[in-house]
């Protein structure tokens, strides 16, 4: 269900502001926390350096959510979306990085766990998507790409999560911020500008101390 209500804050968070803002204060805010759960829940314990990486991180995010010069009421829910998404990556994180060391086999747990929230999110999408929307092609074929993509994706996260600790897999993971900034500027058209390009390259920094 952690996964469930993933799904659900991070697409209200793309959905209220600009990608290239509320994707890395989502994405950001899970190896500060991971970091934390994992010494509490998982005994690995933290390095001076990967300290350092917390407190640039957290620094990295104040500034990009005032990244327009102060947080307006209209901001507000955009941030509160991106920041709900980056607890429940958290969550996930460390309760998948738990259960595939328990269970074993990282393909196998991922198998079953997308067949575990495909039913609900099945559920979702056809509640809030209108029927036309399902026969069309072109997104149908879309939303099979991505579908495989997260497939993969994951279940090399989860892989990753058996060898190495699970901040450290959190924090590589993450610095797939600075890419996505990319891709809002290419594909979006969306105006990074040198406020949000400094606090992204802050956060990329945040996530690789914590990394080492």
């Amino acid at each position: 269900m952690i996964h469930v209500g993933y799904e659900l804050a991070l697409m209200n968070s793309y959905r209220l502001g600009a990608f290239n803002q509320r994707n890395p204060i989502a994405r950001g805010t899970s190896p500060l926390l991971v970091a934390v759960g994992a010494y509490f829940l998982a005994g690995e314990h933290l390095g001076a350096v990967a300290v350092l990486g917390i407190a640039t991180l957290a620094g990295g995010l104040i500034s990009l959510a005032l990244s327009s010069g102060r947080l307006t009421r209209h901001d507000a829910p955009a941030v509160g979306a991106a920041i709900l998404t980056g607890l429940t990556i958290a969550g996930y994180t460390i309760v998948d990085g738990l259960g595939v060391r328990r269970a074993g086999d990282p393909w196998t747990y991922a198998a079953l766990l997308f067949l575990l929230q495909g039913p609900p999110l099945t559920v979702v999408a056809a509640i809030r998507r209108p029927a036309a929307s399902w026969r069309d092609r072109a997104g149908a074929v879309r939303g099979l790409v991505a579908g495989i993509l997260c497939v993969l994706a994951y279940g090399i996260v989860l892989w990753a999560q058996t060898k190495a600790p699970l901040a450290e897999v959190a924090a590589i993971r993450e610095t797939s911020v600075v890419f996505a900034a990319l891709i809002g500027m290419a594909a979006l058209g969306e105006d990074f500008g040198k406020r949000r390009v400094a606090a992204a390259l802050v956060i990329a920094t945040g996530i690789v101390l914590i990394g080492l």
